[in-house]
């Protein structure tokens, strides 16, 4: 038996069959042109900046303290112990502002003694000195009498010359009046030879027993400076920076007790990183930031030690120094190395470095998306990083921490 086949359903199916196919192609087609996102993300979450052209300030970033240049160091002059503490760090102070108050009982015994034997001296000095005077007074009393008995004698002799003359008197007996008045001058000289001897010994003495009396006050005098200076006192105007001793400790000749920096001439010690020294000069301007307010300052001293991979700087304020300043504040300073002229510029992004090669996502308002950009990044200015390439002005990235998505080369952004 024949079959009979109906020719107009067979044409009607290939058709549908076509059309099927076709748009499973434009389907694929679709799908090639925009790929599906490998991960999504909140838009909230993101932190976005976008690439800006104009001009930037290179600088480093450094952190340090501010230092007196004008300090005091107060060491112990000899054994004591501290008795009070009367400030502490951080107490403003003027010069004869008291800190510490020590306390030496064995000092305090020979400041007595010595001051003992100043008066001892100054006793035997006296009795020398009357002594010496007595002495005197008596070998001129017998210079006097001397002179006094020659005086005498030659008129006694001029008389008896012309009743010699005359033959009144012997001529004997003038002979020895004359020869008693040749003794007493001869007496005088002796005797005023005596009195200026007595009178040099006398000086000598003396001198001998001032300078005794000079030692004794010496040391009386050294003990008395010693002794005040249990009374340990600031000696300039400024900040009790440091206080390394307590109540009742014991301390040696020559240990610190305290450290005074003035207000007035302060600086800020900046640590830098060592891989950015190279870009500071002498002279560079520079901001320090005390947290409060900020100041104008210069770069005066780059030393060339290097320490736990930074160095120090100084630097020096340009106009007065900040009324928040204070010795040992901590400080933050941004140091202007170069001026940028019409650069490409992005925020810093986090876990970026300057002068480095990094992949950051490029956000695509339109189709909601992150694409993965690799980019090359320049000097750093302040908050911002120069960008050499990868990236145009206008573009948008995202700046945030994005390491859970390292591996994603597109994020799908959910509103």
């Amino acid at each position: 038996m024949d079959v009979k086949l109906n020719k107009s359903k067979q044409r009607w199916k290939q058709p549908a069959i076509a059309v099927g196919i076709l748009s499973g192609l434009l389907l694929v087609g679709r799908l090639i042109a925009s790929p599906v996102a490998d991960q999504q993300v909140n838009r909230s979450q993101l932190l976005l900046s976008t690439v800006k052209r104009g001009d930037l300030q290179v600088s480093v970033d450094g952190y340090g303290v501010l230092r007196s240049n004008r300090q005091r160091l107060i060491s112990a002059e000899s054994p004591a112990t501290v008795a009070e503490i009367l400030l502490r760090p951080g107490a403003e102070v003027l010069a004869d502002s008291v800190i510490l108050q020590l306390q030496d009982p064995q000092l305090q015994q020979e400041l007595d003694t010595a001051s003992m034997a100043v008066s001892r001296q100054r006793a035997a000095l006296k009795r020398g000195q009357l002594a010496n005077q007595r002495e005197i007074l008596a070998e001129e009393a017998v210079l006097a009498e001397l002179t006094a008995q020659r005086d005498t004698q030659k008129l006694r002799l001029a008389a008896n010359r012309d009743l010699a003359a005359r033959g009144v008197i012997p001529a004997i007996e003038y002979q020895s009046a004359e020869l008693q008045e040749r003794q007493l001058s001869e007496r005088i000289i002796l005797q005023k030879q005596r009195l200026q001897q007595l009178k040099d010994v006398a000086t000598e003495d003396l001198n001998i027993a001032t300078e005794e009396l000079n030692q004794a006050k010496a040391l009386l005098q050294r003990l008395e400076q010693r002794v005040a200076k249990l009374t340990v006192r600031a000696g300039i105007e400024g900040v009790l920076q440091r206080l390394p001793v307590e109540l009742g400790q014991s301390v040696t000749a020559g240990q610190e007790l305290a450290l005074v920096g003035s207000r007035q001439d302060l600086q800020a010690l900046i640590r830098v990183s060592q891989s950015k020294v190279e870009q500071l000069r002498l002279g560079q301007p520079a901001i320090v930031n005390t947290r409060r307010e900020t100041a104008e300052a210069e770069v005066s001293r780059i030393t060339p030690q290097v320490q736990d991979g930074t160095v120090e700087v100084e630097l020096r304020f340009v106009d007065a120094v900040p009324a928040s300043a204070r010795p040992e504040l901590n400080v933050d300073a941004q140091i202007f190395t170069a001026d940028l002229k019409n650069v490409l510029y992005l925020e810093r992004p986090v876990n970026v470095q300057s002068h480095a090669s990094s992949k950051l996502f490029r956000y695509d308002q339109n189709n909601q998306q992150l694409q993965s950009t690799q980019l090359q990044f320049g000097d750093e200015a302040g908050r911002y990083l120069a960008l050499q390439s990868g990236a145009t002005e206008g573009e948008i990235f995202v700046v945030s921490d994005m390491t859970t998505f390292a591996d994603a080369d597109s994020i799908a952004v959910k509103q």
